[in-house]
């Protein structure tokens, strides 16, 4: 019995043992050189769907005319803005693509991008105002974060370039039992759901289209294989310990 204890006691040392090349993200030889690599980044420009929630402010040297767009939150009289207030403050677009607004009526922005949608609403609204400036933000950019990290959840996002690493970082990074090559993305499209495996120890992964964070994505952080090995020899050490207990108090009352 001893000889098995000792034997399970080695492998669970040895299996606890996490390698330098376990955790490191974007590894490649050239990146331990003094000089910069560059990588060749694209980024596409969020279009807008059914469900977005936007902000939008017009502005104008005549506030009487303008002050009709401006949605005010009640919940927000005191200056103190949070997720629920910006969305009660905001424009939500219907399942046809539209907006509703005073006096243009709806504004179709379903399959713009944001900068699209703000020069619409200007081109409409100078139609009615002269003078006024439309200011449009998308408000409605939450990610989730999931598995294996150090505080899971959701996350409202207020760069519109935000980057995988920094949606990580808003979870408080990865922990030690994460497994770097295997991150799903689950992101919405207007047809459905899609789903990506990514690789952080990857350096290319910059060069993905999947790089940059986009409304209501899904990270899922998958555990390692070792991870779950160590924690499957801990419980059998454990069983076995008791195991071990009784055997010893049921030879001492013999």
């Amino acid at each position: 019995m001893r000889k098995i204890l000792c034997y399970l006691l080695l492998s669970i040392v040895i299996t606890s043992c996490i390698s330098k090349k376990e955790l490191v993200y974007m590894q490649n030889e050239r990146l331990k050189e003094n000089t910069p690599t560059l990588y060749n980044t694209s980024y596409q420009e969020y279009e807008l769907q059914p469900n977005d929630v936007l902000s939008i402010k017009v502005l104008s040297v005549q506030p009487e005319l303008t002050e009709q767009f401006n949605i005010i939150n009640p919940n927000n009289a005191f200056g103190i803005s949070g997720p629920s207030s910006l969305y009660l403050s905001g424009y939500s677009i219907n399942k046809e693509g539209n907006i509703r607004l005073p006096i243009l009526g709806d504004v179709k922005v379903a399959g713009l991008t944001p900068q699209q949608a703000e020069e619409r609403v200007q081109r409409d609204l100078d139609k009615y105002i002269n003078d006024a400036t439309v200011v449009l933000k998308l408000i409605s950019f939450k990610i989730s974060v999931l598995g294996e990290v150090r505080n899971p959840g959701h996350f409202y996002v207020y760069n519109e370039q935000a980057n995988l690493l920094e949606g990580l970082s808003m979870a408080g990074d990865l922990t030690q039992g994460a497994s770097r090559e295997n991150l799903k993305l689950i992101r919405q499209k207007p047809g459905g759901s899609e789903i990506v495996l990514l690789d952080l120890k990857d350096p290319n992964l910059v060069q993905s289209q999947y790089y940059y964070l986009k409304p209501n994505d899904v990270l899922y952080v998958e555990p390692r294989k070792t991870q779950i090995k160590r924690e499957n020899l801990v419980i059998v050490s454990a069983a076995l310990g008791v195991i071990s207990t009784a055997a010893l108090f049921l030879n001492f009352f013999r």
